[in-house]
């Protein structure tokens, strides 16, 4: 359970997956995302499945003290139980392609360190360069920025 923790917490550090198209309009840009999204999940709506982990054996030992000396048996804990949407690399792929074709291009932005407000609708996707950056805006919206 740490270690999800911490890769969840280091993807929340990582770079920002964002489509990007040069001079492509903001506002045009999150219409295209939110319209491949919404076909992408028509055509592969969310499929969620219940899965288990494996049960994990923890074995008996001799346990001694004061001289005598006996022995814990082993016993096994459950696996716990997770979903999946088994669609989710589907929908991805569907959503890119659908992207792709209208010329966008998915990148890995840094992520911003300050969060100025986002760009007005209409404003241009500006031409990528060394200190651009990227930022999930409050509703989910990504806003890409020149620099950091």
């Amino acid at each position: 359970m740490a270690g999800l923790a911490l890769l969840l917490g280091a993807a929340a550090c990582g770079p920002l997956p964002v489509y990007y198209k040069p001079g492509a309009e903001v506002s045009r840009l999150q219409s295209d995302e939110l319209g491949c999204a919404t076909v992408a999940l028509k055509d592969a709506p969310v499929a969620n499945e219940i899965r288990q982990h494996p049960p994990i054996y923890h074995p008996g030992r001799k346990v001694c003290s004061g001289g005598s000396c006996y022995y814990r048996p082993g016993y096994w804990m459950p696996g716990s139980f997770y979903t999946v949407d088994v669609n989710r690399p589907l929908r991805q792929r569907l959503e890119k392609s659908c992207m792709a074709g209208k010329g966008y291009q998915q990148i890995a932005l840094k992520r911003c360190e300050r969060r100025p407000p986002a760009a007005a609708s209409g404003a241009r996707l500006a031409p990528l360069t060394e200190a651009s950056c990227a930022q999930r805006n409050r509703d989910g919206s990504i806003s890409i920025r020149s620099g950091g």
